[in-house]
C-alpha cells in the first residue's frame, strides 16, 4: 500500500513558476515509477510526466516538454514537478501516481496503481 499526498499548488500569473511535491508513505518508494497527471474542468485527466524508480529516465507530454521537470528524492520518499513558464491552459488539479511499471504509467487510469488526492494549480493571464 502506498499513500500519496500532493502539495505546492496555488495561484500564479502566466509566465511564473510553481513546484509541486508528492510525499509517499512506505519503504518501497524507489520500486515505483512516479507520474504526474492533471485534470482541467470539463476535461479528461491527462498524463503530464513520469520518472523511473531510480530517477534516471523521464518522459513528458508534448504540451509541457521544455517547461516542466519531474524529479525525485528517494531518501525523502518525494517526487517533484517543477513548472516554469506557466500558461493559463496549465490550470488544473494536479495528481501524482505510483506504478511499479514505468511503461504503464502514461496510460494509467484511476483504477490502477496508487493516486494522491490532487492539488489545484491556477494560472491567471
Amino acid at each position: 500500500q502506498v499513500r500519496l499526498v500532493e502539495s505546492g499548488g496555488g495561484l500564479v500569473q502566466a509566465g511564473g513558476s510553481l513546484r509541486l511535491s508528492c510525499a509517499a508513505s512506505g519503504r518501497t518508494f524507489s520500486s515505483y515509477a512516479m507520474g504526474w497527471f492533471r485534470q482541467a474542468p470539463g476535461k479528461e485527466r491527462e498524463f503530464v510526466a513520469v520518472v523511473t524508480g531510480n530517477g534516471f529516465l523521464t518522459d513528458y507530454a508534448a504540451s509541457v516538454r521544455g517547461r516542466f521537470t519531474i524529479s525525485r528524492d528517494n531518501a525523502k520518499n518525494t517526487v517533484y514537478l517543477q513548472m516554469n513558464s506557466l500558461k493559463p491552459e496549465d490550470t488544473a488539479v494536479y495528481y501524482c501516481a505510483a506504478n511499479p511499471v514505468y511503461s504503464a504509467v502514461q496510460t494509467m487510469t484511476t483504477g490502477l496503481g496508487y493516486w494522491g488526492q490532487g492539488t489545484q494549480v491556477a494560472v491567471s493571464s
